[in-house]
């Protein structure tokens, strides 16, 4: 990995939707986001994510992916691929935090790369990796990588949880 440099950064506070619409181009090959103190106005919700070719227009760009988790509780413990969060040529929001509480104490934090979003002739990789306070007092550490099929320009990329509004802060970085 190179050296990252600070871009851009913004804070939730009871936000549907978080978008980064600019600063995403050519300069670098590699992007990073780093999510801080996620946490969810609802319970038992998903974090998600979605890609833009159009300035943030529309966040509807085909993803292939998987996704796995690792859990444990005090007591039991269990690891396993989660299917139900995987996209197969999907324009549906990526999950990337799954299952999250809402009590005062519970959040997510992670971090999300995406590979040269500028490349106008191959489709864009992405991994994520994740940790929150499950809804079920389960510690969660999560990991999602796929593609964007497209070999367009993406241009901004927006999250938001399966439902209702959030809290937090996500800085982006761009790695030489």
């Amino acid at each position: 990995m190179g050296i990252p440099t600070f871009i851009d950064s913004k804070t939730a506070s009871n936000n549907t939707i978080l978008q980064f619409t600019s600063g995403i181009d050519s300069t670098y090959y590699q992007y990073m986001f780093v999510f801080n103190d996620i946490s969810a106005a609802s319970d038992s919700v998903t974090f998600t994510m979605n890609f833009s070719t159009d300035g943030g227009s529309n966040y509807n760009l085909y993803k292939t992916s998987t996704f796995f988790r690792a859990q444990y509780n005090g007591s039991s413990d269990a690891v396993g691929y989660q299917a139900a969060n995987d996209h197969d040529n999907s324009t549906d929001y990526q999950v990337i935090s799954a299952d999250l509480g809402n009590g005062s104490d519970e959040s997510t934090a992670g971090v999300l790369y995406l590979w040269t979003p500028s490349n106008t002739t191959f489709i864009k990789n992405w991994t994520s990796r994740f940790n929150c306070h499950h809804a079920g007092d389960y510690s969660n550490d999560m990991f999602s990588a796929g593609y964007v099929n497209t070999a367009s320009d993406i241009d901004a990329i927006a999250f938001k949880m399966s439902s209702g509004n959030f809290d937090g802060y996500i800085q982006m970085y761009g790695i030489t």
